[in-house]
């Protein structure tokens, strides 16, 4: 990942998982808690792909993993938002963008639901059972429910603030000045030697000149004495 695709990964993550953390798990909202995380990572990975989807995934899942107040074993949520952000990055379009919102929405909905389901499965293959305790059904119901209340809120703004990296005005001006003047120094370049070069024929001619004509004196002269 580029630079600024860390840069700007690292800050919302790190910003959604506070919010998450010391608001949105204090609501204290019948079934599940709204999973910004979550959305973050699918914002991300929807603007840069499957391979970036994955890796912003997995580190904001590790992140949360280690978080207080994690009751639960550490790559956990790190492997269900490593897989639900390559699943993301798979639909992302050719030029990066959407003309309709219903698609983001519906992948809002499917992660909402995938992300319970993984997260529960991981938890029986270790012995977690808190979800049958808790009820599956609301789990995913609510879950689904919050995510897409919250995704027009969060969502775009993340893709925006994705396309905007990913632009980067000011680097891609610099990168032209200086193509410009890379070009203009290997046009200035070539200019001075071909103009030496004509130059140096024209001075070599005139020397050549100089050198028949003082030839040519000195056998006049020679046949004047003789």
């Amino acid at each position: 990942m580029r630079v600024n695709r860390i840069l700007l990964s690292s800050a919302l993550v790190v910003v959604a998982l506070v919010v998450q953390v010391s608001v949105l798990s204090r609501l204290h909202l019948p079934g599940a808690v709204p999973d910004l995380l979550l959305l973050t990572v699918l914002g991300l990975a929807m603007v840069y792909g499957h391979v970036g989807g994955a890796l912003v995934g997995f580190g904001a899942g590790l992140l949360a993993d280690l978080a207080p107040p994690a009751d639960h074993a550490a790559g956990r949520y790190a492997l269900v938002l490593c897989v639900i952000g390559y699943l993301a990055g798979l639909i992302k379009p050719d030029n990066g963008r959407r003309k309709s919102a219903t698609g983001p929405m519906v992948v809002v909905v499917v992660a909402a639901i995938g992300t319970t389901l993984l997260y529960a499965g991981v938890g029986a293959l270790v012995g977690d059972t808190a979800a049958r305790h808790v009820g599956l059904g609301s789990l995913l119901f609510t879950a689904a429910l919050y995510d897409l209340l919250l995704a027009p809120f969060v969502v775009p703004g993340i893709m925006a603030l994705a396309r905007r990296a990913e632009n980067d005005p000011l680097a891609d001006a610099g990168s032209q000045a200086k193509k410009t003047d890379i070009s203009s120094g290997w046009l200035s370049g070539g200019t001075g030697l071909r103009i030496g070069g004509q130059r140096g024929g024209l001075g070599g001619l005139k020397v050549k000149a100089v050198r028949a004509r003082t030839a040519r004196a000195g056998r006049i002269k020679g046949v004047k004495r003789l």
